[in-house]
């Protein structure tokens, strides 16, 4: 497919929060000009959109906010930031489509205003609404013409919960209902990670040579996270340190100040133990391991990419862990996406009060000690990893196209 039928090079206006919406933003605008030569594009944009072409009218440092001490004073901010968008877009420099790239809070609102005054709208990595909040399904809804889904089993996700809640996108006054849809593109990350860097090549990198299993442990990004986990996950390391002779352990640190609180633990509670503490690398360490510890998250599906054995294990406050898992917050079986992804979901989930050192080593163990224990789960990564591994930018550039020549029966 080409953009030889338009009638013009069409003007995109991109809006993406974080590092990952900087990187999915430059592979969409390079996917997007490979059918549309002559495309111009604008927004919200990070170093590696405005190098692939993008005009920058805001910084994406400006929405790059996490937790509720960082957003609050932001408000303010945001929502100038939002007002000047919904100015400049419907009124001084009007696209043919708006692509929000996750931010989910911030774009969503956005675009469900723009989409309101007439605009087309986009928006990247749908939020975790099979998890838990099904609710927000109708704001999406209401907001996107088009979602573009990174894993396979959103888009039938919502053609089930739209037919369930019985929903429709709103009318705008003087143009057709437009259809919402949502399509399946592929994981960027499944084409970014493979197995070119070996796992002897890691561990010479980290100062990790020598004998002996090694095991990678994730405790997550968040403060809470290290309050939380690391006390089971130091002891765990100890208890397996005993039965695995010559075990060496390596911990990737996102913060200063997590590291601090991280090594405290080791000091208390295991202080005998050959640990090897990172600033960031977090690939690098997993590369490096024969099995790895982690709390969920985005590190999981990493994981699952770099091809290493994991166990699960994730704790958190009483009032989150009753909300989620006593009140039915949580909908869903598993917490982690190789388990959601995979067809027999081979890896073990060990949450709250089963997150106890004992019951982590125990799962650890025979991934340290037997390498078939370890390809019962890597059969199943191998399967989900070719699934995921599509072009992600071209499959999102060919359907925004459609969308923008209206090619859904609008």
């Amino acid at each position: 497919m080409t953009g030889s039928s338009l009638l013009r090079p069409p003007v995109f206006a991109l809006i993406a929060g974080e590092l990952s919406g900087d990187l999915l933003g430059a592979a969409l605008i390079k996917a997007l000009r490979a059918l549309h030569p002559g495309a111009r594009f604008y927004g919200v944009a990070g170093p590696r959109m405005i190098e692939a072409g993008c005009q920058a009218i805001a910084s994406i440092e400006t929405l790059s906010v996490m937790g509720l001490a960082e957003v609050l004073p932001a408000i303010p901010r945001l929502l100038r930031l939002r007002s000047e968008l919904i100015t400049h877009l419907s009124k001084t420099d009007r696209p043919d489509v708006v692509i929000g790239i996750d931010a989910p809070d911030f774009n969503l609102g956005l675009e469900k205003r723009l989409r309101r005054l007439g605009l087309r709208t986009v928006h990247v990595v749908s939020p975790s609404v099979w998890a838990w909040r099904r609710g927000r399904v109708r704001g999406i809804v209401e907001a996107a013409d088009l979602l573009l889904c990174l894993l396979p089993f959103e888009p039938p996700f919502y053609a089930q919960e739209i037919e369930r809640q019985a929903l429709q996108p709103a009318k705008v006054e003087g143009l057709p209902r437009r259809r919402f849809q949502a399509r399946y593109i592929g994981h960027p990350l499944a084409n970014e990670l493979d197995a070119s860097i070996t796992q002897q090549q890691a561990r010479e990198a980290l100062g990790l040579g020598g004998d002996g299993a090694v095991l990678a442990v994730l405790p997550g990004s968040r403060g809470s996270e290290i309050e939380h986990l690391s006390e089971a996950f130091v002891q765990a390391a100890a208890w397996l340190r005993v039965r695995v002779p010559g075990l060496r352990f390596v911990t990737p640190i996102a913060k200063p100040a997590l590291r601090e609180r991280f090594a405290k633990a080791i000091a208390m509670h295991a202080p005998q133990l050959d640990w090897t503490l990172l600033e960031g690398q977090s690939r690098e360490a997993m590369r490096a391991a024969d099995a790895v510890l982690l709390a969920s998250g985005t590190a999981t599906l990493e994981c699952l990419l770099l091809g290493r054995a994991m166990v699960v294990a994730y704790k958190g406050s009483a009032i989150t862990a009753w909300l989620m898992l006593s009140a039915g917050l949580l909908k869903t079986q598993y917490v982690s996406l190789p388990n959601l992804l995979s067809a027999q979901p081979p890896v073990t989930e060990l949450l709250q009060n089963a997150a106890t050192p004992q019951r982590i080593g125990e799962a650890l163990l025979p991934l340290l000690r037997d390498p078939a224990a370890r390809q019962v789960q890597l059969a199943q990564f191998d399967a989900v990893r070719a699934e995921l591994r599509r072009d992600a930018g071209a499959a999102a550039a060919e359907a925004i196209t459609d969308l923008l020549r209206n090619r859904r029966g609008d």
